[in-house]
């Protein structure tokens, strides 16, 4: 049953700069809930009746919105969750950057694939699905968004969000952003709803399929009730990704980049790199390196584009980071920089590496989502890919080393969704993302993404009009 809006606290958003409040919005009340269900329901129809060329050009248009609304949008982000606002706008970029891509690829992605079979033509039809629900987190309120949203809606679906109640208004100015760029009203809604609410849109029969990103708690809670009403589901939940330094890697370049897979977005991103399993033979030259790079990382107010380092996104998130830290610390990992929580106020972290991890710890069997980069010292690789395996989670990965192939080779045998060589995870619009074990299951973006989110159908034809 959806829960009263009477019963439930209002959805707030908080400056995690300053801890102070900035806005409040009330949960919809249950007919409103339903009434919007229905009014997505009957405009997912005549969506779907359109061309796929129709709908690209509509996600062109959602490109150049993104671009003109740019700096108001990513001004939203920073208030709202913390993100550094050039981070925040280097989100908007790629947002619009996916959105020209879903247009350009997207048909062809989504057009009849031939097939042979027992008759002279046979081949499979990519079909809408009708209304899907996402239910996306606030790390990356705009980008996890449209990168569940374009392929869905170039598919032909209405999509219904809930989106973290910390950015409310990110959610809003997504959807102000979808009708102006002409996706029809009800195609796109953005619904101010509860955990607790979020579980009848869920089970009403007219919702075909879920996407969620979140914990691997939240994950499992979707994916059973998901399950009870036999409706797919797509999810993407945490990580612990290794970054492993063989003994031939390039320091130089790996260094920096270490840096950034690890601290961008202050560490608040899934495909982070977390652990960090370097071979002992360079191990002291690598998080010498690190310490020295993180220590010099500016940390600060968001708003301002020197700033690299903002706040965390909440304080329970702070303050279970510290105890992440404190709890290894106590089993035996060295603070090489950082180690504490920021002074004064907003949800600040220093940032910080560990040295002598080991994988009892925390840090290391945890996810940590912050900036704390773990580093453990292995013999050899094949040390590396069992630690790298001994994980709950397997999202992405990266290898570092001067031997392509040895990359390939040690790649091949990591448990996880993507591995990286010699690059930092990302996600790019053109290759598949998502990943296994406590990672999730499904795929976003690509043509195995926009997959998950259609009727693949099979149209058999008879070998001649009269047989």
């Amino acid at each position: 049953m959806i829960t009263s809006p009477a019963t439930v606290r209002p959805l707030a958003s908080v400056n995690p700069a300053t801890g102070l409040p900035i806005e409040e919005f009330s949960p919809l009340a249950p007919e409103a809930v339903a009434a919007a269900i229905a009014s997505a329901d009957g405009a997912q129809r005549d969506w779907a009746r359109r061309s796929v060329a129709q709908r690209a050009g509509v996600l062109r248009r959602l490109a150049e919105e993104l671009k003109g609304s740019a700096d108001q949008l990513a001004g939203v982000v920073t208030r709202e969750m913390g993100k550094p606002i050039s981070e925040a706008r280097a989100e908007i970029d790629k947002c619009a950057g996916a959105c020209e891509t879903f247009s350009q690829r997207g048909p062809g992605w989504l057009a009849d694939l031939p097939l042979a079979s027992d008759s002279d033509r046979s081949f499979v039809a990519f079909a809408p699905l009708g209304l899907v629900f996402a239910i996306m987190p606030w790390n990356y309120p705009v980008w996890q968004v449209i990168r569940a949203a374009g392929p869905a809606l170039l598919a032909g679906n209405a999509l219904l969000l809930k989106h973290a109640p910390s950015v409310t208004r990110c959610g809003l100015e997504i959807e102000a952003l979808m009708h102006r760029a002409g996706v029809p009203p009800g195609v796109f809604t953005t619904l101010l709803i509860t955990e607790s609410q979020a579980e009848a849109v869920i089970a009403d029969p007219r919702v075909r399929a879920v996407t969620l990103t979140g914990s691997d708690r939240a994950g499992s809670q979707v994916a059973a009730i998901a399950g009870a009403h036999l409706k797919k589901t797509v999810l993407e939940l945490g990580g612990s990704d290794v970054f492993i330094v063989l003994d031939d890697a390039d320091l130089e370049r790996a260094v920096p980049m270490a840096v950034r897979a690890r601290f961008q977005n202050a560490g608040q991103t899934c495909i982070a790199a977390k652990r960090f399993l370097v071979l002992d033979a360079v191990a002291e030259r690598f998080e010498a390196g690190l310490r020295d790079a993180v220590a010099a990382l500016r940390v600060g107010d968001p708003t301002d584009p020197a700033t690299e380092i903002g706040p965390l996104a909440r304080q329970d998130l702070r303050d279970n980071l510290d105890r992440q830290v404190r709890e290894s610390v106590a089993r035996g990992a060295t603070v090489r920089c950082g180690g504490r929580p920021g002074d004064g106020p907003g949800y600040y972290y220093a940032p910080t590496v560990l040295g002598d991890v080991t994988p009892e710890m925390p840090v290391f069997r945890e996810e940590t989502f912050g900036p704390v980069a773990a580093v453990t010292r292995v013999a050899d690789e094949e040390q590396a890919v069992r630690l790298a395996n001994d994980s709950p989670y397997g999202l992405g990965g990266n290898i570092w080393t001067r031997d392509l192939e040895r990359g390939v080779r040690l790649a091949r045998r990591l448990e996880t969704g993507g591995v990286f060589v010699n690059g930092m995870t990302h996600s790019d619009p053109r290759i598949p993302f998502g990943g296994v074990k406590r990672s999730g299951y499904g795929r976003e973006l690509s043509q195995f993404g926009i997959h998950e989110m259609v009727n693949i159908q099979t149209i058999w034809l008879p070998e001649s009009p009269g047989s």
